[in-house]
């Protein structure tokens, strides 16, 4: 009886709320039995080749002979345990974070900002070490998506809190100069910021340098990326009360000792869903380097759905690539809803 009546209400309330229901409901019944046939009932799993697939379904197959190339590119498979290595000390050291003692949490803190990036580039390149050198131009898939992110993420935010503070400055130097940044990096397309990475950027590097094309792809997406955050950030920094500030100056505190112990743990905990929207859109902005040659998930993707021995299965390769990356989007999303909760952002 609570269902009936919660539908009479919500769903059979009046005439236009039943028409809409019942025209969603045989969008369903028309769509969804196709969908669930092609996807698992009609599909092929497992096999090794193309033949392999006589179901008039998906040919999972094809995810299932590429799965190493969409995971980790072009990587020599005798060093791919590197990459494993790597990401199960990032996980184990992020699991065990939620844990520990607050004291604790410090050193992981740090550990995970300052120390794990250098270790993790040593074990992706390689090189000394008795490590076998690795370049960056075979890295692809999942492994260089993530790594991207990763890094752009832990660059864009500091800077972008930087911008922020100072596009508020009493310092016209620095006020304007933080303008001026952002408005230049959000009024250009990314597209144009990695082009202009790979190829104008060497022009203006000394004769005889030569920077690696993945550190000038993050350093744009970084300085990009950056020029978002910080409007974002000054949006929480705006709705502080000015009353806030002036208790910071009551008891002696300076512009720094203030802003970081007082004024930034507040702004920061009102803008946690604008942040994890940008992180979440740079996550989602990472195929577009594939327009400078690196070849991440979605690339390896296009490369395999072009092999003569795997053509017209371009949509299964999509479908994965979407699953993917709605995997780790939800999976953000749900956790800046959670961190909301235990600070209570919404009071």
């Amino acid at each position: 009886m609570n269902f009936i009546n919660w539908s009479k209400q919500n769903l059979f309330a009046n005439w236009k709320d039943s028409l809409l229901t019942i025209t969603i409901l045989y969008l369903f019944y028309v769509s969804i039995p196709p969908l669930l046939n092609w996807v698992f009932l009609d599909a092929t799993f497992f096999g090794d080749s193309k033949k392999d697939c006589t179901g008039g379904g998906a040919c999972w197959v094809f995810i299932n002979v590429w799965i190493k190339r969409f995971t980790y590119g072009m990587y020599p498979n005798d060093q791919i345990w590197r990459i494993n290595l790597a990401f199960v000390i990032f996980f184990i050291s992020i699991g065990s974070y939620f844990f520990v003692s607050s004291k604790i949490k410090k050193y992981i803190f740090i550990f995970l900002t300052l120390v794990f990036p250098f270790l993790a580039i040593f074990l992706f390149h390689g090189g000394s070490l008795g490590l076998e050198e690795v370049e960056t131009r075979v890295w692809g898939g999942l492994f260089l998506t993530l790594f991207i992110s990763v890094f752009s993420i832990i660059f864009c935010f500091p800077i972008g809190v930087l911008l922020a503070m100072g596009r508020r400055s009493n310092l016209p130097v620095i006020k304007y100069f933080s303008i001026g940044f952002i408005e230049l990096w959000r009024g250009v397309p990314l597209i144009t910021v990695l082009f202009m990475a790979a190829v104008m950027f060497p022009v203006f590097l000394p004769s005889g340098t030569n920077l690696d094309k993945l550190i000038r792809v993050i350093i744009a997406i970084t300085l990009f990326e950056s020029a978002y955050i910080a409007e974002v950030v000054r949006g929480g920094l705006q709705a502080i009360p000015r009353g806030q500030y002036d208790a910071a100056n009551s008891i002696g505190m300076g512009y720094w000792k203030s802003h970081l112990l007082i004024i930034l743990p507040q702004a920061l905990k009102i803008v946690i869903p604008g942040v994890a929207n940008t992180f979440i859109a740079l996550f989602k902005d990472t195929p577009l380097i594939l327009v400078v040659g690196l070849m991440e998930l979605l690339g390896m993707v296009n490369m395999a759905k072009t092999n003569p021995a795997w053509l017209g299965l371009a949509t299964e390769g999509y479908v994965f690539a979407a699953f993917v990356y709605f995997i780790f989007c939800f999976s953000m999303s749900r956790y800046s809803l959670s961190l909301e909760n235990k600070l209570k952002t919404t009071n």
